[in-house]
């Protein structure tokens, strides 16, 4: 791997110190390919946190434009941004924050027919979409691909993050979790609300976990579902075996 300029010394230099990163982490990172699916509540954070750690590759892919509403939660835009294309716009607002890192803009909403297609050629996934339709797309998509998925979702007051390798023979995939679910009326964040700084706090640990499996330190999500209680402040994890009889796993 090519060895890092003067600038990425000093601007990743809080990475460089840690045993765990170091030189050979930072060129991992460099290196990485990742879509993010969904540039909302959970994907801004992500995507900001992925950006400035100096994942070489980013691909931002949401069909969505900008809205007043969305900037209680959606800490990538401004109020500039409104009416603008979301893809575009956050692919501006993370090249500005770090110039090292080239972002791909994807306009188009993502479906079991062009999932494969967007995540070809990404070493890892990371989903923040508010839809099952489109999350059981992307977790079909990054199964056959053999990538490497972090999914995090968000209530009114609790979210949840988990990585997915079902690739993998003892490993999970995000249908033994979630099996064929289907989208229900009134349940989307419009319908319910959502706490603001909660989707911070997810989508932080969705970037956190992407930085991981990139760069191997601690111990992996895959196979536990990370809960987190905003109300009692609260947080644990708990394991999820793989389904014998997952349709998604015969996938891989």
């Amino acid at each position: 791997m090519n060895s890092l300029s003067d600038d990425e010394l000093d601007r990743y230099a809080r990475h460089l110190v840690l045993r765990e990163v170091g030189g050979r982490g930072q060129a991992l990172l460099r290196a990485a390919n990742v879509a993010v699916i969904g540039a909302g509540g959970l994907g801004s954070p992500c995507l900001l946190y992925l950006a400035a750690a100096g994942v070489g590759r980013l691909t931002v892919i949401d069909d969505d434009d900008v809205a007043l509403s969305n900037l209680q939660r959606q800490v990538l835009f401004t109020t500039a941004d409104v009416g603008q294309p979301k893809a575009a716009t956050a692919a501006a607002h993370l090249a500005a924050l770090n110039p090292h890192v080239t972002v791909s803009a994807r306009p188009v909403r993502l479906d079991a027919a062009n999932a494969r297609t967007l995540l070809s050629g990404h070493s890892h996934a990371a989903d923040g979409c508010d839809s099952f339709a489109t999350r059981l797309a992307v977790a079909d998509a990054a199964q056959a691909l053999a990538i490497p998925l972090v999914s995090g979702a968000v209530g009114p007051f609790d979210g949840q993050v988990a990585t997915f390798r079902g690739h993998e023979p003892d490993l999970p995939c995000y249908r033994c979790l979630v099996g064929a679910a289907v989208d229900r009326d009134g349940l989307s964040c419009a319908d319910t609300g959502v706490i603001g700084a909660l989707t911070g706090v997810i989508g932080a640990m969705m970037a956190l976990e992407v930085i991981r499996e990139i760069t191997g330190f601690g111990e992996s999500l895959a196979g536990r579902l990370l809960l987190y209680d905003a109300m009692g402040a609260r947080m644990r994890t708990v394991r999820l075996p793989k389904d014998p009889a997952c349709p998604g796993c015969g996938l891989a």
